[in-house]
């Protein structure tokens, strides 16, 4: 296999840090650097200590051009900033995990242009894309959970709850990341106006539902990974039915995995998969779908897209095992 040379910018974080873990250990790739500000000069295992014995690399100050792709591992906003101080040859593919360049409109930097990078939704496209814009944990989760019934045109109005752990609130120290806070402790937040609500309508809309209404409450778990959705809805179709459209619409994606039993979240983390089932009562349908919010909600899929872009198998480097227990 031909390795390609990538870089990483901002990684010290916890995106930065799975980043880091699973290009180490694909076979296609060799790690050129990862920066970091706050940590130049740093072993990489002094920050990210479960790296110990797997790398010599340190953090560095500046960046090397002479790269094939580039992970942007920044808070919102920054990444546009960083591109705007930092133009990078045209040649480098560039794959940005914040939400700076995901929505129609806002997708665009200089001569960049950043596909929407949600494979069950866009393969092809990225597969053609020289920049990805990567898609957001509980707009992933969400969007996989719902897409077939947009292709279908049977969405309309949606109630979604979801859980997240810890790390979805980033590194840096928080009240609510706290763990006397967190531990044995659930709280909504930005209820009905969450920043993935965009992204999620505008995929649902390509996928062929008109103007479909998402009402989501997000929740902040006592829990360190992973994201566990629940979206209800009217639905007069058979859970037959159903499961033949869900089995068609993720035949060709071989991370969404449909599962005609109870899932539960400990099923993907530490994976890039996403488990779905689906529940009947009457008329409502409920459509339950588990991420783990660093690998298929960030990092993993950064990695799934870069080998669909470089035209690498779509799992390497992702065989990964759940925790399970």
């Amino acid at each position: 296999m031909q390795k390609i040379k990538a870089g990483i910018i901002g990684g010290a974080g916890y995106t930065g840090g799975e980043l880091v873990r699973l290009l180490l250990h694909h076979p296609g790739v060799d790690l050129s650097f990862v920066h970091s500000r706050s940590n130049a000069g740093k072993k990489l295992s002094s920050v990210h200590q479960d790296l110990e014995g797997d790398t010599r690399l340190a953090f560095s100050e500046g960046y090397n051009e002479k790269i094939d792709v580039l992970f942007l591992c920044l808070g919102h906003r920054e990444s546009q900033k960083f591109l705007e101080a930092n133009p990078f040859p045209g040649e480098v593919k560039i794959i940005d995990l914040s939400q700076d360049f995901r929505l129609k409109g806002s997708n665009q930097i200089g001569d960049r242009n950043f596909i929407y990078g949600l494979p069950e939704l866009n393969k092809e496209e990225i597969r053609q894309a020289e920049n990805i814009a990567n898609p957001g944990c509980f707009a992933t989760a969400i969007q996989l959970g719902l897409l077939p019934l947009a292709k279908a045109g049977l969405l309309k109005e949606v109630h979604s709850t979801g859980i997240t752990g810890s790390t979805g609130a980033g590194i840096s120290p928080a009240p609510s990341s706290h763990f006397s806070w967190r531990a044995n402790n659930i709280q909504p937040y930005k209820v009905l106006t969450h920043q993935h609500l965009h992204e999620i309508n505008g995929s649902l809309e390509k996928a062929g539902s008109l103007s479909p209404e998402i009402n989501f409450v997000p929740w902040r778990g006592d829990f360190t990974r992973g994201i566990f959705i629940s979206s209800t809805l009217d639905s007069t179709l058979s859970i037959e039915e159903l499961t033949s459209l869900y089995i068609d619409y993720f035949k060709e994606a071989p991370f969404t995995i449909f599962s005609e039993q109870t899932i539960s979240l400990k099923q993907v983390v530490n994976t890039n998969k996403c488990m779905i089932s689906l529940e009947r009562a009457g008329n409502k349908l409920v459509v339950h779908s588990a991420i783990d919010n660093l690998l298929k909600g960030a990092s993993g899929q950064a990695v799934q897209n870069m080998n669909l872009v470089f035209g690498f198998d779509e799992k390497e480097g992702l065989h990964l095992k759940a925790t399970a227990f």
